[in-house]
Parts: C-alpha cells; structure tokens; sequence
C-alpha cells in the first residue's frame, strides 16, 4: 500500500468539517492539521482530535505536507491557491475556483508554473448515475442534443447567521450559484462544451439576502444546444438534470444532497413516446471518489478528470451569470 497522502485542511465550516469527517478514517489520507482563524470552531476541531492552526501561512511551512484543501470563504481562493503553488504543495480548492475569469487564469497558471496539481470541488461528476447520463450522450445514442434543464435547490444555509460572506453578492454573487449552480455548469460543460450566450436574473423571495436567494440562468452553447438552470436556497432537497436527445431524453433525480448517504438516484429514460424506463442507482460517496482522485492525479498514478480549460470556463460561465443577473442582458463569453 502506498504511503498516505499528507493533508492540511482550510476551514472548518459545515464543508470543511464534513471533508474532515470524510477523510479522518480513510487510511489513503491523513489529516496534519486544521487552520482555522474562527475560535468558534476551535472546540469542534478539538473534539475530532485534529490538530488546530489560525494561520494560513503556518500550514505551508509544516514538514511533509503533501497538499491543502481549501474550504475557505470565496474571494481568499486564488490568494491561498498561490501560496500553495509557490510553496510547491498540491491544493485542491472547494468551489468556486474564482469570482472571475481573470482570477481563474492566474490561479491555474501558478499551478501550472509551479508544476502542482490543482483540484476542484466539483464532485458529481462521480455519481454513477451522471456519468452513465455522459457516456449516453458521448456514444452518440441520444442522438442530436437539443435542450437540458437542471436544477440543484435545497434549504442547508437558510439558518447562516445575518452578514454570513454566503449572503453577500460581492463575495457569492448571484443568489445559489457559487452554492449550487456552478455545479451544474460544471457538468453541462463537461457534457456539452463551451458556453457561448449567458442570460440570468436573480430574486429574493424569503431570506432577506443581499446576493438573493432565487437564480435562474438560460445557456446557449458553442455546439448548438441550450441549456436552463435554477438554483433555489430555500426550498426542500431537489437536484435534477434532464438531458433532451433527438432518440431519447433522460432525467436523473437525486434523493439526497451529496453529503447525505444512503438516497436513492433515480434514471428515467425514454426512447418512444409515453413509454419511460427507470433505473435506480445506490448512493456512492462522490466526494470522495473526487478526493481521491485529485490524489491520485498529485502522485502521478491517474490524470485528473477535470481539464484546465473546463476549470477556467466554468467560472467565465460564473462571472458572465452574475453580469447578465445584476444588468439584465445578454452576456457573451468572448467579453471576459
């Protein structure tokens, strides 16, 4: 068995603390410390038997760390990517990579310079039942691609204390998208390619949120196809992506958020009018599967599945969403 791979985890919030949990046991990984500034969460780290840093910079000067995952508040992403790429440790930096284009190039060019691995949160592209939905699409049995409509909506944050960074639009523009919807461009893009047209808007119905609590956004592709979007933070658990083929459309429909085992994934399918075929796909720990492979691929042994292209244009995708949203327009994504 290979030797474990040495980790330093950045936050300790509700995903910090859930990677920690994640990873604590899993004899692939082993967790040097925590760094957290927030005395808060000093007990809770105490009580996991973690070790506790408050300084970022501390982290990058301990013995045998091998990478730093990052869950750390939106606009600090590139600044601690940096620091990680100059310091010649692998980060993997939870979503969003960047608040702009222009901040994803930086970071994934400091990466890229420094010759470490830069892995992202974005992990259901692990999740069986997505991934049989690509290989559909790649074999070319759905047959021309017309439309998609996907959504991923929940009610996790509505209790985040009043000033929290989650409700600011400077730091997470655009209502749920930094929250939720980057992960469905995410997987848009990795089925369909680049984005060519953005048109968004955003509402505030209930939470009282500067950056709003509704999204919508319409997607038109470099290939043809459209897509539509919504992400809502305050309604009951649904996340869905229905995919719409000239020979066959397909839904995938998720029981649960992907930090809750045990929900089912349901598979619908139809190839002839008023006749729809299900199948049902087990609960798989796709952040770990997205964990490990960023391991993998910062010891050699398997290319990461993301490219760097994919990471720099979902946040193009992010930034043209948050301009068409607060300007009521049409974004072109050759203006960023």
């Amino acid at each position: 068995m290979s030797k474990p791979f040495n980790i330093v985890i950045a936050g300790f919030g509700w995903w910090g603390s859930h990677i920690a949990a994640r990873l604590k046991d899993q004899p692939d990984f082993n967790i040097r410390a925590i760094v957290e500034p927030f005395e808060g969460n000093h007990e809770k780290i105490a009580d996991a038997g973690l070790d506790l840093l408050t300084d970022f910079a501390d982290a990058l000067t301990l013995d045998n760390v091998d990478a730093v995952i990052l869950t750390t508040p939106n606009p600090v992403h590139e600044e601690q990517i940096t620091a990680c790429a100059k310091a010649g440790i692998h980060v993997f930096c939870e979503k969003p990579l960047g608040l702009t284009a222009a901040s994803a190039r930086r970071s994934v060019a400091a990466c890229i310079e420094a010759g470490v691995q830069l892995g992202i949160g974005h992990e259901r592209r692990y999740e069986p039942a997505l991934a049989a939905l690509k290989s559909n699409i790649d074999s070319g049995a759905m047959g021309t691609i017309m439309h998609a409509e996907a959504a991923f909506s929940h009610d996790k944050l509505i209790n985040v204390p009043a000033g929290d960074w989650r409700t600011s639009k400077a730091v997470s523009p655009a209502a749920g998208m930094t929250a939720m919807g980057i992960h469905l461009t995410d997987l848009l893009i990795s089925y369909f390619g680049r984005v060519k047209t953005v048109q968004a808007m955003t509402g505030s119905r209930s939470l009282g949120w500067e950056t709003g609590d509704i999204v919508t956004a319409q997607l038109g592709f470099e290939e043809g196809m459209t897509a539509t979007l919504s992400a809502v933070l305050h309604t009951p658990h649904f996340i869905r992506m229905h995919v719409f083929g000239t020979n066959e459309w397909v839904e995938v429909i998720n029981e649960t958020h992907p930090d809750t085992p045990g929900g089912k994934v349901r598979y619908h399918s139809s190839k002839e009018s008023y006749k729809v075929d299900t199948k049902t796909y087990e609960w798989e720990d796709a952040v770990l599967h997205n964990l490990q492979a960023f391991r993998k691929a910062a010891q050699g042994s398997a290319p990461y599945p993301f490219t760097n292209d994919e990471l720099v244009h979902n946040i193009e995708v992010l930034e043209a969403i948050a301009i068409s949203a607060e300007d009521r327009r049409t974004v072109q994504i050759s203006e960023l």
